[in-house]
């Protein structure tokens, strides 16, 4: 029991520890500082995105073949190498690879995390604990997060290369817990061919979603719920200060909207007996409320909006990914969350530049 609960503080700790990386927080704004054109800086946006799409997949299956542990461990060292590459960039082609490293770190910790903790606690028959690890471990990176949107202005005055620093010395410490992590007996990779392992982990990993309509439902409505709110916030960026809201607020404002993520958050540990189904409807509906209310011209109400959607949005991610590791088989595990993964950014490259034009027209 007591090593279930050091396994667990590990990753705790892992998530906090990248969560506080205030240089990535604000690193269109170190950009634009070094004389990046916004041209430029979407350039270096579109590279980390394609990076992520092409290789989270590819990730999950690296997972179930050689181990989640392992996968923990590269995600430190690609952060760090990501870090280092971005303080000392001097052309586009160094940004372009910084990004690119920055989206593999964070394939490689997806759906590794989630499937070590699941494990973990399955093999001492503690599956149903799985949701106070998810509500902790969003609620950890939230609020890490929010604090690194709050720095920004010291990342700015420290300037790209100590700011870059700082997350380089994140990324390292996140090392030390990542190499005590334990791997399950059930997730221990198995020998053989590893061309052959990973073959048959997409092809197993395939053959369950053709099986589970369920399962990709599940996905499709948490990647749609989840894409529309995470624009609704970023929209909010640029149409708050439209409304009126004075330049020095919006930091503050964005960090309490953040933070108000958080009560979704602690929500999900009360409603863990509704039915999904039931869940996911109330939750689409009122992300699709806090949109509307974020398309008016009332500045109360467009707050408030955010901040529904925020919450509601949190609240249906944990409840999705505890609903879906309880259906995919062990072996396959970090896949299938790789996979749900990848629906989301699917589900952006559609819903962000249609709400784009929406708001754009208001």
């Amino acid at each position: 029991m007591p090593e279930i609960k050091r396994q667990l503080r590990r990753i705790y700790t892992i998530t906090l520890l990248g969560s506080l990386q205030f240089a990535g927080a604000c690193w269109v704004a170190l950009l634009a500082a070094r004389g990046f054109s916004l041209t430029q800086i979407g350039l270096a946006e579109t590279v980390f995105h394609l990076a992520s799409f092409l290789f989270e997949v590819p990730s999950g299956v690296i997972a179930d073949v050689f181990g989640r542990r392992r996968c923990m461990i590269a995600s430190q060292c690609l952060s760090a190498a990501a870090s280092a590459a971005m303080a000392l960039a001097g052309s586009m082609g160094g940004v372009c690879i910084g990004m690119a490293l920055t989206a593999l770190s964070y394939n490689f910790a997806s759906g590794a995390r989630e499937a070590l903790a699941y494990e973990t606690l399955k093999q001492q028959g503690r599956e149903a604990d799985y949701e106070h690890f998810a509500v902790n471990d969003a609620t950890l990176w939230r609020v890490g997060s929010a604090i690194a949107t709050l720095c920004a202005g010291a990342a700015l005055w420290l300037g790209p290369r100590a700011a870059y620093g700082v997350d380089f010395t994140l990324a390292l410490a996140g090392l030390w817990p990542a190499l005590r992590l334990r791997e399950p007996r059930a997730s221990q990779p198995a020998p053989g061919s590893v061309s052959r392992q990973m073959a048959a982990a997409l092809r197993e990993s395939l053959a369950f979603l053709v099986r589970s309509p369920r399962a990709w439902r599940l996905m499709l409505v948490n990647a749609a719920a989840g894409a529309v709110a995470t624009m609704l916030l970023y929209l909010l960026q640029a149409r708050l200060p439209a409304l009126g809201l004075p330049a020095g607020w919006l930091g503050p404002v964005l960090f309490l909207l953040g933070l108000g993520s958080t009560l979704g958050l602690q929500a999900a540990r009360f409603t863990g007996k509704l039915p999904y189904r039931l869940t996911a409807v109330l939750c689409s509906g009122g992300i699709l409320l806090g949109t509307l209310l974020g398309c008016g011209s009332w500045l109360p109400a467009v707050l408030a909006g955010g901040l529904l959607a925020g919450m509601l949005d949190d609240l249906l991610d944990v409840r999705s990914d505890v609903a879906l590791n309880d259906m995919v088989p062990s072996s396959q595990r970090a896949t299938l969350v790789s996979v749900s993964s990848l629906t989301f950014s699917l589900a952006m490259l559609g819903i962000a530049p249609l709400m784009g034009v929406l708001f754009n027209s208001l």
